[in-house]
């Protein structure tokens, strides 16, 4: 039996799956898709999130320029925004989980022990640990809530490609750019405010999103796409080549998972997602070493070669209290 069992090998699974084995921990993983499938999102980060980590070498892309226009005024950020190579991100936080046991296969059912879990996959195979962590992302395979109030979604819908006229200036970021002369009123009617989210690739190539930052329900891709292209258009610009398309959606004001449960969430499983902007990656890197330290203190668990005591009490009701407090870790955001 292994101390912990993650579900879930996305950035917040593989994050917490590494914390968790470099404090001495046994640690199974459970996938749904390939362990090595290349991650389809694409993840924005403040490079001094990274800095303080000492991972600024993970940038994919970095802009010094980076700005944003609201009531129709630039702000400067002072502040140099990156993309994430998402490969070498991937790359890195595998690497931190080498030697894991991943399974892959999904989880449907799960019962709960007086000092274990066992989860039972898609294929028949049962895996059992002392804890669950569920890094399964915002729709979790375990981890329960209860929803008592509309879900708000942010959307966006992007295009990677070259235009007739850059879209924005030379090696500029725009974070959010709500200016809207271009909509008429029947557009700003017919939905809520959108705004441009867009960067210099370099070599004229050039992202662009069209981007709701909350809505409930989310507004639709067909909305973005058409708005985004009346942006462009009442700038002179067109699109000449796409590479690829984005299209992004999430719930941002998701409640905290329930306290009365034996399972532990992370990343978009526990919620973890900045209220006001929707991001999520810089708070988890930071976050995961704080969860794994409070599983090894708060469940008895000992670490490698040290003695392996089971939960305080021995009793199912007492991990539920356990489970409960751990959950509260990842509140207080940063930006």
């Amino acid at each position: 039996m292994f101390d912990a069992l993650v579900v879930g090998a996305g950035p917040a699974g593989t994050m917490i799956a590494g914390a968790l084995r470099d404090r001495g921990l046994s640690v199974q993983g459970l996938t749904a898709v390939p362990l090595r499938e290349t991650w389809p999102n694409t993840y924005g980060i403040w490079r001094d999130e990274l800095e303080a980590l000492g991972l600024s070498d993970l940038l994919g892309h970095c802009w010094e320029n980076a700005v944003s226009y609201f009531n129709g005024a630039e702000i400067d950020h002072h502040r140099a925004y990156g993309l994430l190579d998402k490969v070498k991100l991937q790359n890195y936080l595998l690497e931190k989980c080498q030697g894991l046991d991943w399974v892959q296969g999904k989880g449907v059912a799960i019962a709960h022990h007086a000092d274990h879990s066992t989860v039972t996959t898609d294929q028949g195979e049962t895996l059992q640990a002392r804890i669950v962590v569920d890094a399964s992302g915002h729709n979790p395979v375990f981890v329960e809530r209860q929803i008592d109030q509309p879900v708000a979604y942010q959307a966006a819908y992007g295009i990677v490609g070259r235009f007739s006229k850059p879209p924005v200036e030379p090696e500029q970021f725009v974070l959010m750019d709500f200016r809207s002369e271009h909509l008429s009123a029947a557009d700003k009617a017919e939905a809520g405010p959108t705004f441009l989210y867009a960067m210099d690739f370099g070599d004229g190539v050039f992202f662009v999103e069209e981007t709701s930052l909350a809505e409930a329900p989310g507004m639709g891709f067909d909305i973005l796409e058409r708005r985004l292209i009346q942006r462009l258009r009442s700038r002179g610009i067109e699109v000449l080549e796409v590479h690829e398309v984005e299209r992004c959606l999430f719930p941002m004001n998701l409640p905290m998972p329930s306290f009365e449960q034996s399972v532990v969430g992370f990343g978009g499983a526990a919620s973890m997602v900045h209220p006001a902007s929707g991001y999520s990656v810089g708070g988890q890197l930071r976050r995961a070493g704080d969860l794994a330290g409070a599983i090894l203190r708060r469940c008895g668990l000992r670490g490698r070669g040290r003695d392996r005591s089971p939960w305080p009490g021995g009793m199912g009701y007492g991990r539920r209290i356990v489970c409960g407090s751990i959950i509260c870790i990842g509140w207080g955001w940063r930006s």
